[in-house]
């Protein structure tokens, strides 16, 4: 037995979060919004995907971001990536130098959930 793959992490959001969430990893991170089976869509919530990366958003209440625990998202163009999310208005906190060959920076997405963004 062993563990073969990562199929998708999930990220809690609040009960009528869903156009916030799509404005962050969908307009800002550029992520495609993908179609939940309907009786999962039902729960509210939505799917992103980019590259090998998939990110599922389920509602939760009562809510509480998740201030440490964090998607690390892999980017071709960190600089970039950084430059779009500050014009949003989307803080970024440079980590660079603490892992070797690794450049990241972490910010919030607008539930105030922990995000990392890295290029080796």
């Amino acid at each position: 037995m062993a563990i073969i793959g990562l199929d998708h992490v999930q990220v809690a959001i609040p009960t009528g979060g869903e156009d916030a969430a799509r404005g962050f990893y969908g307009v800002l991170l550029g992520m495609t919004e993908e179609t939940k089976p309907p009786v999962l869509a039902a729960r509210g919530g939505c799917w992103f995907t980019s590259g090998s990366a998939v990110l599922h958003l389920g509602v939760e209440e009562p809510f509480a971001p998740a201030r440490k625990a964090h998607p690390a998202f892999l980017v071709d163009d960190l600089d970039a990536v950084e430059a779009v999310l500050e014009a949003a208005g989307h803080a970024c906190v440079r980590s660079d130098g603490e892992i070797p060959g690794v450049e990241r920076f972490h910010s919030f997405d607008p539930f105030g959930n922990r995000v990392e963004l890295q290029q080796a």
